[in-house]
C-alpha cells in the first residue's frame, strides 16, 4: 500500500470515527435483507439471541439454586455453551450491521460511576 493509499484510507476511518460520533452510536454497514413477510436471516438471528439471552439467564438461577454437584457441573457446562453461542449470535449481528450500540455519554458514565461507587460503603464486606 502505498503512502497516497494509507493516507485515503486514514482519512476515511477518521470521517467514519466522526459521523459515528454525531450518530452517538457504533455499528458496521448493515447487510441488506429482503424486507417481506417471511422472516429473514436478521430476524432468524435475532430471535436466536434473544432465546440464548433467555436460556443463559435461566441457566444463571439454576446454577445458584442446585444443590447437586454433578448436575451443577452439568449445568455449568451447559451456561457456558449457551453463553458462547449467545456471544456468537451478537458478534454476527454486529458485524453485519442489524446490532448498534449507543457511544456511552461521559457525563452519564461518570454519574454512574459516582452512584455505584457509595454503595460499595453499604457492603458488610468493605476491601
Amino acid at each position: 500500500m502505498t503512502n497516497e493509499e494509507q493516507l485515503k484510507q486514514d482519512a476515511n476511518r477518521n470521517m467514519q470515527m466522526q459521523q459515528m460520533q454525531l450518530n452517538q452510536t457504533i455499528s458496521n454497514q448493515e447487510t441488506q435483507v429482503a424486507e417481506t413477510p417471511e422472516m429473514n436471516e436478521r430476524d432468524f438471528i435475532s430471535d436466536m439471541l434473544a432465546t440464548e439471552k433467555y436460556f443463559t439467564s435461566a441457566y444463571s438461577t439454576a446454577l445458584n439454586e442446585v444443590s447437586n454437584q454433578t448436575i451443577y457441573q452439568d449445568l455449568a457446562t451447559i451456561f457456558k455453551e449457551t453463553q458462547d453461542c449467545q456471544r456468537n449470535l451478537y458478534e454476527t449481528m454486529f458485524r453485519n450491521g442489524w446490532y448498534k450500540l449507543e457511544i456511552a455519554d461521559q457525563q452519564k458514565m461518570q454519574q454512574s460511576y459516582q452512584t455505584f461507587s457509595g454503595y460499595k460503603n453499604q457492603f458488610p464486606y468493605v476491601q
